[in-house]
C-alpha cells in the first residue's frame, strides 16, 4: 500500500515512483484472450526477490545515488500504516485476494495499455505509452492524491478519458502496439516529376495526417499518366486536395450520472464542383482530421465516378457509442447536430450512415436537424422505410460490392455460384455482403470482428446468417458462433486472410489488408479482391496484389450502390412515388453497371489493358479526377 500524502509533502518524482513501486511489489500473470487482457496476481506480493524486478516496459538500470536515496525514503513513507492497511488487518486474507484480484485486473489492464517507465532530467518518470508525455493528467486524479488503489484507478479514468490522451489515440494504427508517429509513410516511387511534385506538397503541408497522404499517393499514382499528358492537370490536382471547407467543433454532453463530456466534431465538406455534398458520419475513437479527409476525398471520387452529379464529404466525432445508453447517444447526436445544422440541407450537405452511426443514430440526428433547420429531408436518415426511405437503403451498399464482382466475373466468363469468398467485418456492409452472396449461390466462409475471425468451412446460410445477427445486436463475441456450430472455429488475435479463397471482400475498416496479409491471400489462391471498405489495402500490399495479378476492384467503384441508394431516395422522394424491392434493385444493378463500364473507359483510354490487375484501380480513378476536372475548369478559380 502506498503511505499517506497528508503531513509529508510528497513531491511529484516522489508519487512517481510511489506509482512504480506500486507496480514492483506485484507480480502479474498475462494471459491473452483476444484484445483482453486477464491479469490474475500470482505469488510475490510477500516475496522480497521481485521487489527488484522492472515494471513491464522498463529499461533495466542501475539507480544513481541521488535515485537511491529518495526510493529510501520512500519506502519508509511506504511503510507508514495507510487507511487502506488498517481498514485491512480484521478482514480474512481468501476474501481480500478476491477483492485485489478483481481491483488489479481492471487496474493495471488499463495501465499496461498505456504506461511505460523513462528518465526525464535525471528521474524516472511514469509516460503515457500513446501521446509520449507525463504530468498531472497522466497519472493522478484531480485532487492530487494518488495513495490508495482506487484514486489510482481514478487517474486511469481520467487519463483515458484527457483530451491529451484523445488526440494522440487518433495516431495510433489498428494495432494497439504500433504508433502512428514511429512508422514511417511509404512513398510510392513516380516516373512523372509533375506528379511527385505534388505528393512533395501535400506532405509539406500536412506531413502527419496518414490516411491522408496514403489516399492521395494512390490517386495520384493512378493519375500519372493523365498529369503526363495534360500539365494543367497538376493545378486541379492541387486545388481538390484543398477541401472546400473544414469544420472541427466540440461537442460537448452529459452521460446518465450527470457527468459532462467533450469530444470533438468534424465535417469536411471536400469538393462541391459536380453538386451538393454527399458522405457519411462515423463515430469512432480513432476519428480525427486526418481519417475525415481521407474519407472526404474517397467519397468525393466515388460520387464523381457515379451516374449522379455530387460533391464529396465526410464527417464524424471520437465519440464511442459503444456501452451507452439511447438517452445519451441521443443527447450526444443533438449535440453534434447543434453545430452541423447551419452546414447541412439538400442543396447543401447530406450526411449517410458510416462506422457507429446506424438508423439510431442517424434518426436522433435528423429528428435535431428538423427541429432546428425547420426542414424535413427524408434521405437524411436512410433506413427508416415506413418514414421516409427506399426498400433496400441499407442493404445497397452490400449488395452493390457483390454485384460488382459479378460484372468482373461476367467479363472474365466466370460466375460467382460456388466460389468460396472470405469477408472481414461483421458491421452492415460485411452482413449484406455475405446475404447477397448466399443468394448468389457463393460459399462465404469468414467473418470477424476486432478480437479474430470466425470461419465456418461449410459456409454460411441464412439461418447462420440470423444467428450472427443476433449476436452482433447482443454485442456478444463471434466465438459464441462455435458454441453453436461445432465444425466452426474462432482465432484470436488473426485475420482471415490466409484462409483458402477465390475472392476476398475486405469490409472492415481502412488498413486492414497489410503486406503479409496481400502474401497470404495470394498463396491462399485469391484472384479478386472487391473493396468493401475505404482504402482496406496499404499502398504495400497493393503493390503485393500488382505483381501477382490479383485484379483489385477499388472501394470507390464497388462501393458506388450507397451513393446511388441515396440517389434513387431523392428521386422518389421529389416525384411522390412508392418502389418496390425489386425495382430498387434492378435500379441499383444498372448503376453499378455504368460505373463499371466507365472505368474500364477511361483505363483503355490510357493505355490499361482489361486484363490488367490496375486496370480498374486506376481506370476508376482516372474516369472521376477528369469528371471533377471539367467542372473545376468551367467554374474557374474558385
Amino acid at each position: 500500500m502506498f503511505g499517506p500524502t497528508g503531513g509529508l509533502g510528497m513531491n511529484p518524482s516522489m508519487d512517481e515512483m510511489n506509482l512504480l513501486q506500486q507496480a514492483q511489489r506485484h507480480q502479474l500473470v498475462v494471459s491473452n484472450l483476444g484484445e483482453e487482457i486477464d491479469l490474475e496476481i500470482g505469488a510475490g506480493e510477500d516475496e522480497a526477490a521481485f521487489a527488484n524486478s522492472s515494471l513491464i516496459g522498463g529499461p533495466a538500470r542501475e539507480p544513481s545515488t541521488g535515485e537511491h536515496d529518495e526510493t529510501k525514503h520512500m519506502v519508509l513513507v511506504s511503510d507508514l500504516p495507510s487507511e487502506d492497511q488498517d481498514m485491512s488487518k480484521g478482514q480474512p486474507s481468501a476474501k481480500r485476494k478476491k477483492k485485489v484480484v478483481k481491483r488489479w485486473r481492471e487496474e493495471w489492464a488499463d495501465t499496461y495499455k498505456w504506461a511505460y517507465v523513462d528518465m526525464k532530467d535525471g528521474t524516472a518518470r511514469i509516460f503515457c505509452s500513446v501521446c509520449r508525455e507525463y504530468g498531472r493528467k497522466h497519472r493522478r486524479n484531480p485532487y492530487g492524491n494518488e495513495g490508495s488503489r482506487n484514486m489510482q484507478m481514478s487517474a486511469l479514468e481520467e487519463h483515458n478519458n484527457s483530451l491529451l490522451h484523445k488526440e494522440a489515440l487518433r495516431l495510433q494504427t489498428a494495432s494497439k502496439d504500433k504508433i502512428v508517429v514511429d512508422k514511417p509513410i511509404y512513398v510510392k516511387t513516380l516516373m512523372s516529376k509533375s506528379a511527385g511534385s505534388i505528393i512533395e506538397g501535400v506532405l509539406k503541408r500536412d506531413p502527419n495526417e496518414i490516411e491522408f497522404v496514403q489516399s492521395v499517393q494512390e490517386a495520384v499514382h493512378a493519375l500519372e499518366r493523365v498529369i503526363a499528358k495534360n500539365s494543367h492537370y497538376v493545378n486541379i490536382m492541387e486545388r481538390l486536395l484543398e477541401p472546400e471547407r473544414m469544420i472541427v467543433f466540440r461537442v460537448p454532453w452529459v452521460d446518465d450520472r450527470g457527468e459532462t463530456h467533450v469530444n470533438r466534431g468534424f465535417r469536411v465538406q471536400f469538393n462541391q464542383a459536380l453538386g451538393p455534398c454527399r458522405g457519411g458520419i462515423r463515430f469512432h475513437p480513432s476519428m480525427n482530421l486526418s481519417i475525415a479527409k481521407f474519407l472526404g476525398f474517397q467519397q468525393t471520387l466515388k460520387n464523381a465516378l457515379s451516374p449522379y452529379k455530387l460533391g464529396g464529404a465526410s464527417g464524424g466525432s471520437d465519440f464511442d457509442p459503444k456501452g451507452r445508453s439511447d438517452n445519451e447517444i441521443m443527447r450526444f447526436c443533438q449535440s453534434f447536430m447543434n453545430e452541423m445544422y447551419r452546414y447541412m440541407g439538400p442543396d447543401k450537405d447530406l450526411p449517410s450512415e458510416e462506422v457507429g452511426v446506424g438508423t439510431r443514430e442517424m434518426g436522433y440526428l435528423f429528428g435535431q436537424y428538423r427541429r432546428l433547420a425547420g426542414q424535413y429531408q427524408g434521405s437524411f436518415t436512410g433506413p427508416r422505410i415506413y418514414w421516409a426511405a427506399s426498400s433496400l437503403r441499407t442493404e445497397a451498399s452490400g449488395y452493390g460490392v457483390v454485384y460488382f464482382a459479378r460484372l468482373i466475373l461476367a467479363d472474365m466468363n466466370k460466375e460467382i455460384k460456388g466460389l468460396r469468398c472470405v469477408v472481414s467485418g461483421c458491421g452492415k456492409i460485411a452482413m449484406h455482403v455475405v446475404e447477397k452472396l448466399i443468394a448468389c449461390g457463393a460459399h462465404p466462409v469468414t467473418v470477424s470482428d476486432s478480437k479474430g475471425y470466425l470461419v465456418d468451412d461449410d459456409g454460411f446460410d441464412y439461418m447462420k446468417l440470423a444467428f450472427l445477427r443476433d449476436i452482433k445486436s447482443q454485442q456478444r463475441s463471434l466465438r459464441d458462433y462455435s458454441k453453436t456450430y461445432a465444425r466452426a472455429k474462432y482465432f484470436d488475435e488473426v485475420k482471415p486472410w490466409n484462409e483458402r479463397c477465390d475472392v476476398a471482400f475486405p469490409c472492415a475498416s481502412q488498413n486492414e489488408v497489410d503486406q503479409t496479409d496481400a502474401i497470404n491471400l495470394v498463396n491462399a489462391g485469391c484472384r479478386l479482391l472487391v473493396e468493401g471498405s475505404n482504402m482496406p489495402c496499404t499502398a504495400e500490399a497493393v503493390d503485393v496484389f500488382r505483381k501477382a495479378n490479383v485484379l483489385i476492384a477499388p472501394a470507390i467503384a464497388a462501393g458506388a450502390g450507397g451513393v446511388a441508394a441515396g440517389e434513387i431516395e431523392v428521386l422518389r422522394e421529389s416525384n411522390s412515388m412508392q418502389w418496390s424491392a425489386e425495382d430498387f434493385e434492378s435500379r441499383l444493378q444498372e448503376a453499378l453497371k455504368q460505373t463499371y463500364e466507365k472505368a474500364l473507359k477511361a483505363a483503355n483510354d490510357f493505355g490499361y489493358q482489361k486484363e490488367s490487375p490496375e486496370a480498374l484501380l486506376h481506370g476508376a480513378t482516372i474516369a472521376a479526377f477528369l469528371n471533377i476536372a471539367q467542372a473545376m475548369t468551367d467554374q474557374g478559380c474558385v
